[in-house]
């Protein structure tokens, strides 16, 4: 039996609302992710990627609002929850790691005052226990001269150094889940699977789950337990990350996977997806994906589909539908 999921999104709805009307940012989007499970979320830009993890944070900015659908975390709803009471979830329960460490880190204090401050906001310990407790999160995430650099301020380290220390003001609540938007874009390739390597071996070590939102998916092949698939706001698939990368189900994932150099094959050119994701204010109706789509048939235009089961993943597309309805 495996375990209750920790953290339940279903069908999330995030609007814009706009002097010409609503905009549908989320539309429909449901998963789960299981104790100590890495999921990743993966799609262009303007996919819906960073929405998704604001929402679940409770970051969304005004005046973007989730209109339907709620976010469960260990069985509770937290969509819902006033601002006071979310604040309390946030640090302690769910905790971010942004693509900018210095958006994270205030440049006026010392790393260990920060890190004091966030383990005693969240824990009841005494100053001493903080910052010792604060001392081993430098330890954990690899910093070098841990003790000397807990009295440094953030423009004293390197960018790979300062988003180890983001990863430890992210841990220092003890927090269930994680939330790591593109935390390795700003990096050199070499510090990335550092921090790649890191966030993975803590979140066992800890036990936390993770929600890695990321446009690269080599990092998701080297991270992640299951990949989410976005595109226009919705899931396109989701499944174990081996099954989405070798044998993909939905044509728009089989673009992407298509779209990566493989050092094993000699290819002239790399596949490209023909046009562009639509803006949210011209959605097309039925499948988003159909005016890009090489296997689009009538239904595809009109109905849009829901997840199928298709081999081992689900893919929001007709051609898995089993209702013998195919070109309906």
């Amino acid at each position: 039996m495996s375990a209750a999921p920790l953290l339940e999104v279903r069908n999330l709805r995030v609007e814009f609302p706009t002097r010409r009307g609503t905009l549908v940012a989320l539309d429909d989007i449901s998963f789960d992710i299981a104790p100590g499970e890495i999921l990743g979320v993966v799609g262009e830009s303007g996919a819906g990627k960073s929405l998704t993890g604001a929402a679940i944070i409770g970051l969304l900015d005004p005046p973007g609002r989730i209109a339907g659908g709620e976010i469960r975390l260990s069985g509770q709803r937290i969509d819902d929850l006033p601002p006071r009471a979310m604040r309390k979830v946030r640090g302690r329960q769910i905790g971010a790691i942004f693509q900018d460490p210095l958006t994270s880190l205030d440049p006026l204090y010392t790393v260990g005052e920060q890190l004091v401050e966030t383990i005693r906001t969240h824990l009841d310990v005494s100053a001493a226990e903080a910052r010792a407790r604060a001392l081993r999160l430098l330890q954990e995430t690899g910093i070098p001269a841990a003790e000397e650099r807990l009295d440094q301020y953030p423009h004293q380290f390197s960018g790979g150094m300062r988003q180890r220390v983001v990863i430890a003001l992210a841990l220092a609540g003890e927090p269930k889940l994680i939330v790591a938007d593109e935390p390795t874009t700003a990096l050199d390739v070499s510090i990335q699977a550092q921090i790649i390597q890191l966030l993975r071996r803590l979140c066992r070590d800890h036990g936390a789950a993770v929600m890695l939102i990321t446009h690269d998916m080599g990092v998701i092949a080297e991270t992640c337990d299951r990949v989410a698939v976005l595109y226009a706001g919705r899931v396109a698939e989701i499944g174990p990350v081996a099954a989405v990368i070798h044998a993909p189900a939905h044509p728009y994932t089989a673009g992407l996977m298509g779209a990566i150099p493989a050092i094993d094959q000699d290819r002239e050119r790399l596949l490209q997806i023909d046009g562009a994701m639509p803006r949210l204010t011209a959605i097309p109706p039925g499948c988003a994906f159909n005016p890009r789509c090489p296997h689009a048939f009538e239904r595809c235009r009109r109905e849009r589909p829901e997840l199928f089961a298709a081999g081992a993943t689900r893919a929001a597309c007709w051609l898995h539908a089993h209702d013998g309805r195919m070109a309906a």
